[in-house]
């Protein structure tokens, strides 16, 4: 419009360009939001759709940038943003998304849990597998290998995604073969790539993950982690979960969570006898539909209304909901353990894609955040997932000001964290016979009601 300004100004001797200049209030209802972004997926085409957004090409000025973690990198400290200018990552969002990271920051929090909470709170952060960064827990690692020999360990990669360079071992020798930069070809095409990994000048991390994004680094850098050895399979195949978490802010942390989402099942039934077959143990997708078995069209996923129900089915009600609600606490637990490290700067949202696994005694384990989770469709259903997702997370965004702020439901995202638990509406049971106010989470159930066949597009609501 014609209230919008865009200025260049330098500030010693930087280029800092600005963004969505406007005068007036930052939560003034706009009819026009520009709109940029890289990714050409389920992505581009609900930005497109949505009324009174326009694309924005090259270095025209936006309001709203789904960026890919490698331009925030390079340009996040030298651009100028408005108050209503919003952004999809938040500046150092790889202290929880980079597997080492992760385990570092959940391993200081549950001390710190215990110091301040006592060992019984501090367990409730017993959710990720023993491990240790390679190569410089090497030795540490050695003393708990001896301690279980024959149990079966996994190597990852700390900043790379679908299933690349990934190994299983159960002898040391294995890993020297690794620290000679072999061990990672056992899975044929998952060698290392070249590294543009740096460490700063100030010697702090510059990471450069994402998860369809995530840029290579040198094989060196590896975490070394406990096999879950006895998952849960349905019809003898191992899966995992894709779970769907949004942050609008760190400090307070308020955060959202999506009750759709999937799980990825393996082409091929689990059996530990062959730990060199990425098709038994690697359930992403990336990696199953290489398959000879894989169907394009029926992919290799179930959604999580689908997974629910078969669960209860199975094991009944309370313990589903038991299940769920320590899912709900890894998510809960792993967002503060990164509260007071992640800057929390109010142009900034994410979307996070959580990989949780479950084993046979219904226990879930958090595997893996990721910062740029898929949004490439990979069958009908998983398109319509998807587009749900963005319309909703766009929607929670909230660039048109529609929004009170006292909502804790939009479209199909429940507010799970609002600088304190969330309770859900009175009257909700309580299958926990703790006798406490059930959390706002709804994961696995339907989102579908009061659609209608449009979608959210047109048509959403807020509770």
């Amino acid at each position: 419009g014609s209230s919008d300004i865009i200025f260049l100004f330098s500030l010693q001797n930087q280029n800092y360009k600005g963004h969505g200049f406007s005068k007036g209030k930052e939560r003034e209802q706009r009819a026009l939001i520009r709109f940029k972004t890289t990714l050409m997926n389920t992505l581009m085409d609900v930005l497109r759709h949505r009324p009174g957004w326009v694309e924005v090409k090259d270095e025209g000025e936006w309001d709203f940038y789904w960026c890919d973690v490698s331009w925030l990198r390079e340009n996040f400290d030298h651009t100028y943003m408005d108050e209503h200018v919003r952004i999809c990552h938040f500046r150092n969002h790889y202290e929880l998304t980079r597997k080492n990271y992760m385990v570092k920051n959940l391993k200081r929090f549950r001390k710190q849990l215990e110091r301040d909470a006592g060992k019984l709170e501090a367990a409730k952060c017993d959710f990720f597998p023993k491990t240790f960064e390679m190569p410089c827990e090497y030795h540490l690692f050695v003393e708990e290998f001896r301690k279980n020999p024959g149990i079966t360990w996994i190597m990852k990669p700390v900043a790379r995604s679908q299933g690349k360079g990934i190994f299983l071992f159960r002898r040391l020798k294995d890993i020297m073969d690794w620290r000679k930069g072999t061990a990672c070809k056992k899975f044929q095409g998952f060698e290392a790539q070249p590294s543009r990994y740096s460490i700063s000048s100030s010697g702090g991390h510059d990471p450069r993950n994402s998860d369809d994004q995530r840029d290579e680094i040198p094989v060196e850098n590896y975490v070394a982690q406990r096999y879950i050895e006895n998952p849960y399979l349905i019809g003898g195949r191992k899966f995992d979960l894709r779970v769907y978490v949004l942050v609008m802010s760190y400090i307070p942390l308020r955060a959202w969570l999506y009750r759709d989402g999937f799980a990825r099942f393996s082409n091929t039934r689990f059996t530990l006898n062959s730990i060199d077959d990425q098709y038994v143990h690697l359930t992403n997708v990336a990696v199953q539909k290489t398959s000879p078995d894989y169907h394009p069209k029926k992919g290799c996923k179930w959604m999580l209304q689908r997974f629910r129900q078969y669960l209860a089915s199975r094991h009944g009600p309370e313990a589903v909901e038991a299940l769920f609600r320590d899912m709900d606490n890894i998510f809960i637990k792993s967002l503060q353990s990164v509260q007071k490290v992640i800057i929390s700067d109010k142009h900034c949202f994410e979307l996070y894609g959580y990989d949780i696994l479950i084993d046979q005694d219904l226990k879930p384990w958090l595997l893996e955040v990721n910062a740029s989770p898929s949004l490439t469709a990979s069958s009908q259903e998983d398109y319509e997932l998807k587009t749900r997702l963005l319309q909703d997370t766009l929607h929670v965004v909230d660039m048109e000001a529609r929004l009170t702020g006292r909502e804790k439901r939009v479209g199909g995202f429940d507010l799970m964290w609002n600088d304190g638990p969330v309770s859900r509406e009175e009257g909700a049971a309580d299958l926990s016979g703790m006798g406490n106010s059930v959390t706002n989470t709804h994961l696995g159930m339907s989102c579908q009601v009061g659609r209608g066949h449009q979608g959210c597009a047109r048509r959403w609501w807020v509770v």
